[in-house]
């Protein structure tokens, strides 16, 4: 039997990675069959008349709610990784991390000039992987269509970096 909220499927892990910190642990909802079908029929709602050609999901966890956006959508997928796991000609973005900068980057040919975008990934914490992720699609002359995530943690202020793209996240927790 299906839960009502989503936010029912989420364990959270007090003190984890450091003391303070209260972990969102969205493996228990992707574990849950129910869980999972709710948060992929809620993300898909939150793309109902939007207009777009592909979905790009950021690794690890947009994969899991991208691709199965796309195939219901009957969209491709373009996967975003982090440098070096590509096969192909890339293009990068950096971003910036609590302690120095990481990397991501896109096959070169994976979005088309004019191509409108759906980006998914499963948090918005600071929206440094997000705004990242924002940067290749237009480096590639795409525009993003909408950016939606299951989790968004407000108190770190992501939407901040992300205010000109529409953003839906299905569960929004105030704290960090």
């Amino acid at each position: 039997m299906k839960r009502e909220h989503l936010e029912d499927y989420v364990l959270t892990i007090p003190d984890f990675p450091q003391k303070g910190i209260m972990f969102r642990d969205i493996t228990s909802l992707v574990q849950d069959p129910d869980g999972l079908q709710d948060a992929v029929d809620g993300l898909i709602r939150a793309l109902e008349g939007v207009d777009f050609d592909v979905v790009l999901g950021l690794e690890s966890r947009g994969f899991i709610f991208g691709t199965a956006i796309a195939y219901a959508m009957h969209k491709g997928f373009v996967p975003v990784r982090k440098k070096g796991k590509l096969p192909r000609e890339t293009v990068s973005a950096k971003y910036d991390l609590e302690y120095g900068q990481a990397e991501i980057e896109i096959h070169k040919d994976a979005i088309k000039p004019g191509e409108k975008v759906v980006i998914v990934d499963d948090l918005i914490a600071t929206g440094g992987t997000l705004a990242a992720a924002c940067k290749l699609v237009e480096q590639l002359q795409g525009e993003v269509a909408q950016i939606a995530v299951v989790m968004e943690l407000a108190g770190l202020n992501g939407r901040d970096q992300l205010r000109k793209y529409p953003l839906t996240s299905l569960i929004t927790y105030e704290g960090k």
